[in-house]
């Protein structure tokens, strides 16, 4: 009798341990064996982190020759980080999935889990610069959030104070749009004729890790890192893929470019009128849904880096060459890998030149 009751104690504990174990991965919280592989991961970096947006970009690094996997996964909070080298380099990986937050999420887990020394955010985007092509690769300079806005009520104008923008926590620095500029007959529109009125961009509140918590601080262009960016020189005369096969090919052969500025925002971009108005406003090449999220997430934490993007499209259409994202989006990610390994090649080179 003794010995049924020690063993049905013995079986409520255990299943008691297991239940917590479980409820604490749940609720965010590391359990034990996932706490002992990330230590044991960490024995091994620091890591160049690379940070893409979904499988179809990453599937073509993870069957590049110059990829090598150590079997090594971690998974937490529905994200899997692999672990791995690139040219002697040790990098982990990780997707974001779509969008500003996920992106965000995503970045903050990885470098608040891992030994982490750098940023690469890699994958396709949308193109608003009417001077670059399809299959074209673009690293940036600045980054921007352009789905921040304060929405102007009707009647009001570019004169008036925005609601609580005497408390500072809205600005009309950056800029607007005027809805009734788009309108159909626009000779036919009066200065606050649209009740869509005006939306006002906005900075992002940033509260960096060295700043005072809760003292919040703005930014609206995030720059790179100066030492990637400028490594990033090297890679303009790299030769890129312009043919998806014998049969469909672009009309001009991709290249590598670096420019100033790209921008951001939880919006699948597919309308000429917006991306014209993006390109003349702010000067902007890619636009796509995740890159501003890694820049302000490393902005804030302080670590260095770089974003590399392919353009897969003219959002919202128009050019001569086949317009649809879905035709070239494979030979846009496969441009965009033969860049970031080169990258982490020529990151590597500068790393064992500096340290000699």
């Amino acid at each position: 009798m003794e010995t049924s009751a020690a063993k049905s104690i013995f079986v409520f504990v255990y299943v008691l341990i297991i239940t917590l174990s479980t409820l604490q991965e749940t609720n965010g919280v590391l359990n034990g064996e996932t706490q002992k592989m990330i230590s044991e991961a960490n024995k091994n970096g620091p890591y160049l982190g690379l940070v893409i947006p979904n499988l179809s970009e990453m599937n073509p690094l993870l069957q590049s020759p110059s990829f090598t996997s150590s079997n090594l996964t971690i998974d937490f909070q529905g994200r899997r980080f692999r672990f791995g080298k690139i040219d002697e380099k040790d990098v982990v990986l990780v997707t974001t999935g779509l969008g500003m937050i996920n992106a965000g999420i995503t970045t903050q887990l990885l470098v608040s889990l891992f030994e982490v020394e750098g940023i690469v955010h890699y994958g396709i985007a949308g193109n608003a610069n009417p001077s670059l092509n399809i299959g074209d690769v673009t690293i940036l300079q600045y980054w921007s959030h352009t789905a921040l806005w304060n929405w102007q009520r009707y009647g009001d104008g570019p004169e008036d104070e925005l609601s609580l923008e005497e408390n500072g926590d809205y600005t009309r620095e950056i800029g607007y749009i005027k809805f009734a500029n788009y309108a159909t007959n626009v000779t036919e529109c009066n200065l606050h004729d649209n009740f869509l009125n005006n939306v006002w961009y906005q900075p992002e509140e940033v509260f960096p890790i060295d700043g005072t918590p809760e003292e919040r601080q703005h930014a609206f262009w995030v720059p790179v890192d100066s030492h990637y960016f400028e490594l990033s020189k090297n890679l303009e005369s790299l030769e890129l893929e312009g043919c998806l096969n014998s049969t469909t090919c672009l009309s001009e052969t991709p290249k590598v470019t670096r420019v100033l500025r790209g921008t951001s925002a939880s919006i699948y971009l597919d309308n000429a009128a917006y991306r014209n108005f993006l390109y003349r406003k702010f000067n902007v090449s890619p636009v796509d849904m995740e890159s501003a999220a890694v820049a302000l997430i490393c902005f804030q934490q302080r670590i260095p880096f770089i974003t590399i993007r392919a353009l897969s499209d003219l959002a919202g259409g128009g050019s001569a060459q086949s317009n649809e994202a879905a035709t070239f989006i494979s030979l846009a990610a496969n441009n965009s890998v033969t860049v970031v390994v080169e990258f982490i090649k020529n990151l590597s080179a500068n790393y064992i030149i500096s340290s000699a």
